[in-house]
């Protein structure tokens, strides 16, 4: 009898063990979680090679030689790699890679980048690990993100499953910065999401309270230069029928006006840089001001520069119109012109396709027996890349790894994200090419 119970207790324990980890996977889906885990240093090895590369987005060499380590990843598997230089922009260029599948595959849209924010002049140039840990200039934004697409992809191709489907990457050398005009740098992206059917976008993974969340928009980035002019003099003279408010006053007064008429749901918009005087003028790249005046002299120039940020390109157009509403109601013996700077990033609206596909992605959450990822709020995720193609494709945002302290020394990226944002990827794209 004791014999009996201690073989059938070995006989379960046999069984548990060759049961696969994930058993609502499928046995190929099984097989890609199993790759990734076994990969996991190998992936860790390739992000360390590519921070250690500094890749400032005004570093074309250094942005090209990242480009350079992801052909090396991708050719491999399949993929033909081109690079389209941006020389004319005034930047390095993109890594583009294409793969085609079935006829009857889903078209995939992968979309990261290769530069960050950190220059080559920058103090914070080293991968550093401590464990399921590291910090390193770009580490999560966005090598992490393109670590996971390898890593996704290595492991389709080990399953099985990358043969059959059709892929475009697209990785950006100016996301940071991106080039002027931005109808030129964003052209090759803008096409590819008009033939694609769904856009993954590999930034970085978003959480709240330790829980992963989906990303199904970003807001927009659009950028605005005021400048008023008004009638200069001694400034005992001010508000008088001859001088009227002046300029500085009259730039309070829009902008008090902004702060007062403009919030609705989903707006922020802020005033970055300030300058008035008898004299008063921007730098060539927008980023300084330099003033000259007395406090007896009535302001005859007042300048400023800002953003705004909004959720769909109506919501854009409407903000539009009421600044301009605004700037247009001058203030006595005053003149007020607004402008915007062409080549903003549109808005990524949370549309009912982008909806659909975060259900199959908790689809895939389940299966793994992850947690589902609730939707993020827009005002917590910044514009990106993905935003020039979401008037076309439905698109999910935030595929990439998770990390803390993004755009600053210390930027400190989760390793252990990489497997489960990996394994995702992975099933989720198997999954869609198949029309799952």
């Amino acid at each position: 009898m004791k014999f009996e119970t201690l073989s059938l207790m070995s006989s379960v324990a046999l069984l548990a063990l060759s049961t696969p980890a994930f058993a609502d996977l499928s046995k190929p889906e099984a097989k890609m979680a199993a790759t990734v885990d076994a990969e996991y240093e190998r992936s860790i090895a390739l992000l360390e090679r590519m921070v250690n590369q500094n890749s400032g987005t005004m570093n074309f060499a250094g942005v090209k030689t990242v480009g350079d380590m992801m052909r090396a990843e991708l050719e491999p598997l399949g993929f033909k790699v081109a690079w389209l230089d941006m020389a004319k922009a005034g930047r390095s260029g993109h890594l583009v890679a294409t793969k085609t599948g079935k006829k009857s595959a889903k078209k995939l849209l992968l979309i990261a980048h290769l530069d960050t924010v950190f220059e080559a002049d920058s103090p914070f140039q080293k991968f550093v690990r401590n464990g399921d840990q590291a910090i390193g200039p770009g580490a999560g934004d966005d090598k992490g993100g393109m670590v996971v697409i390898v890593s996704a992809l290595r492991a389709m191709q080990a399953a099985g499953t990358l043969k059959d489907a059709h892929i475009e990457i697209h990785m950006t050398g100016d996301e940071e910065d991106a080039g002027d005009p931005i109808e030129i740098t964003r052209a090759p992206l803008i096409a590819a999401g008009k033939l694609a059917d769904v856009a993954l976008d590999f930034e970085g993974l978003s959480m709240e309270d330790g829980k992963d969340m989906g990303v199904i928009a970003r807001r927009s980035s659009n950028s605005w230069k005021l400048e008023v002019s008004g009638v200069t003099g001694h400034s005992s003279l001010i508000f008088d029928s001859t001088y009227g408010d002046g300029a500085a006053f009259e730039l309070a007064r829009i902008m008090h006006e902004f702060r007062t008429e403009l919030p609705e749901p989903n707006l922020t918009f802020n005033v970055g840089l300030i300058a008035a005087g008898q004299e008063a003028i921007f730098d060539n790249d927008g980023v300084r001001a330099s003033a000259k005046g007395k406090t007896n002299i009535i302001p005859g120039i007042a300048i400023a520069r800002g953003d705004f940020r909004t959720l769909s390109e109506d919501q854009s157009a409407r903000v539009r119109q009421k600044m301009q509403a605004i700037v247009a109601a001058s203030a006595p013996k005053t003149s007020a012109k607004i402008s915007f700077d062409p080549g903003g990033y549109p808005a990524m609206a949370p549309t009912e396709g982008n909806k659909a596909l975060l259900v199959k992605l908790n689809d895939v959450n389940q299966d793994l027996g992850l947690d589902a990822q609730l939707p993020l709020d827009p005002l917590k995720r910044g514009a990106g890349d993905i935003s020039f193609v979401a008037n076309d494709v439905d698109g999910l945002v935030g595929l990439g790894v998770y990390s803390k302290g993004d755009h600053a020394p210390g930027e400190t990226v989760d390793l252990a994200s990489i497997k489960r944002q990996a394994k995702r990827a992975a099933i989720l794209m198997t999954r869609l090419s198949t029309g799952q």
